[in-house]
């Protein structure tokens, strides 16, 4: 069964040292079940100083995003603006759609 957040989706963080922070899915890992959301759980990568082959010296700290567990985040309804939880149905043509759980609208 596969995750119910995916790529481009708003979500909310409700666990953690980034808690309530909003932000969007920028890659959804789905061996791993961890999310990549912008703007959250900001780490510093020390990266080795290399010379390109225009001579250009490329490195130092770099700030970048780490992955979040799935469990640790909730998607956002773009109709309420809340966390919610996520639920699957088929619509009248038969695809498969997902609402909110919390106003009932198709997300």
């Amino acid at each position: 069964m596969g995750l119910k957040i995916r790529k481009g989706d708003t979500v909310q963080v409700i666990a953690g040292k980034d808690k309530n922070a909003k932000g969007k899915v920028i890659l959804v890992d789905t061996e791993r079940e961890r999310v990549l959301v912008e703007g959250v759980s900001q780490i510093k990568r020390h990266t080795k100083v290399s010379t390109s082959q225009r001579g250009a010296k490329q490195g130092g700290i770099v700030t970048q995003e780490a992955p979040v567990h799935v469990s640790n985040v909730q998607v956002v309804c773009p109709s309420c603006n809340k966390p919610t939880r996520v639920g699957r149905r088929k619509d009248d043509t038969g695809k498969n759609v997902r609402f909110c759980k919390r106003c009932d609208t198709d997300i």
